[in-house]
């Protein structure tokens, strides 16, 4: 064998991967480098694309290089045009790449690489698909409520109304106003938990007594409908954001109470074993159906109103609750059968210097 062919034996087979991690690495500190200097940091999605599309510039700017210096030959040079041209189709937005290259079970290193591009595509695609079905949802959610403000304002124009259907229209526009400040409010919520720059504060609290607060401040709406609300609360420290623990209890009981019928029972229990703290928010409310049960948590979701929680809502108050408590390591499960009810049960982890308590 030739010196020459040697030295491209080593550089195909060999060294094309650790150039790989060599330029990735470079790509990432020259982006970071620049988000310090200027002052300003994008989001997760937009960091990864940066750094990958800068990674493979610089990688096919060195194998370039690399082919004037140890002649590669024809067949490597069109893998190289094939993945560059791949790069560039993910660069203007179009994930749609399939690379079929052999990897020649393991010996060609292009073959790993293309598998590699295909998988990043593919999940780009996804996150692409999700972004548009999320940017959707939320004008759909938007136009409802701003329809009904502007078709029943119009009617308030109407000089012929009685005094108690102007008061009627008035308290649907007030209603609709409501619903559409609370999305808004949503959607900042969960922007601001899935961001790194959310402000959380764990503390040392009793978790007991947060429950009883919550149950008490919702008093006028189970005696409203006459629930027995069956309370049992262990005695349990824990350490965690309490605001946003809040926000998970304040929605939970409210869906309890909202989903239950008069004259019916609500049950919450806290219990402390030795590593974690476990509450579970029981009803005998209309139920969620097996189908509907895994996507509860997902965002905007609905469905049948008839059988589901989500009524008069849009949808996002079970994805703060589910980002809320995988902030803080723990889990929340659902059990539920249609006209018999549903229980949540969130279960958080315990220091241990909370489970010495």
């Amino acid at each position: 064998m030739k010196i020459g062919s040697k030295v491209r034996h080593v550089l195909g087979f060999t060294y094309i991967p650790a150039l790989i991690v060599v330029c990735w690495s470079i790509a990432f500190f020259i982006t970071s480098a620049i988000y310090n200097g200027v002052g300003v940091e994008p989001n997760d999605f937009v960091k990864e694309l940066i750094n990958s599309l800068l990674g493979f510039v610089i990688f096919f700017c060195v194998a370039i290089c690399i082919s004037k210096f140890t002649g590669l030959n024809q067949k490597r040079f069109l893998m190289f045009q094939t993945l560059k041209d791949a790069m560039q189709q993910i660069a203007r937005g179009d994930f749609n790449v399939n690379l079929k290259i052999d990897s020649n079970n393991g010996k060609n290193p292009f073959g790993d690489l293309a598998e590699n591009i295909n998988h990043m595509a593919s999940e780009l695609n996804q996150m692409e698909t999700m972004r548009q079905e999320f940017v959707s949802n939320v004008s759909h959610e938007i136009q409802s409520p701003l329809t009904s403000i502007s078709g029943f304002a119009k009617i308030l124009q109407n000089d012929e109304l009685s005094p108690s259907e102007r008061k009627h229209y008035a308290d649907i526009i007030e209603l609709e106003s409501r619903r559409l400040s609370k999305l808004s409010d949503n959607l900042l919520k969960l922007t601001s938990l899935e961001s790194e720059h959310h402000p959380f504060e764990r503390v040392p609290y009793r978790l007991d007594h947060q429950l009883r607060e919550i149950v008490l401040a919702f008093e006028p709406q189970w005696t409203d409908k006459s629930i027995e609300m069956d309370i049992s609360l262990d005695k349990t420290e824990i350490i965690a954001d309490r605001e946003l623990m809040n926000q998970v209890w304040n929605n939970l009981i409210n869906n309890s109470i909202k989903f239950t019928p008069e004259d019916a029972r609500i049950k919450v229990e806290l219990q402390k074993n030795d590593q974690e703290a476990v509450v579970r928010i029981s009803d005998t409310g209309i139920g969620i159906s097996k189908e509907n049960l895994a996507h509860i948590f997902e965002r905007f979701y609905k469905a049948d109103k008839s059988r589901t929680r989500s009524v008069n809502g849009s949808g996002l108050g079970l994805s703060i609750v589910k980002k809320i408590i995988s902030m803080h390591k723990g889990i929340i499960q659902v059990d539920s059968e249609p006209g018999k009810g549903t229980r949540m049960s969130v279960h958080l982890k315990l220091t241990r210097v909370e489970s010495e308590k």
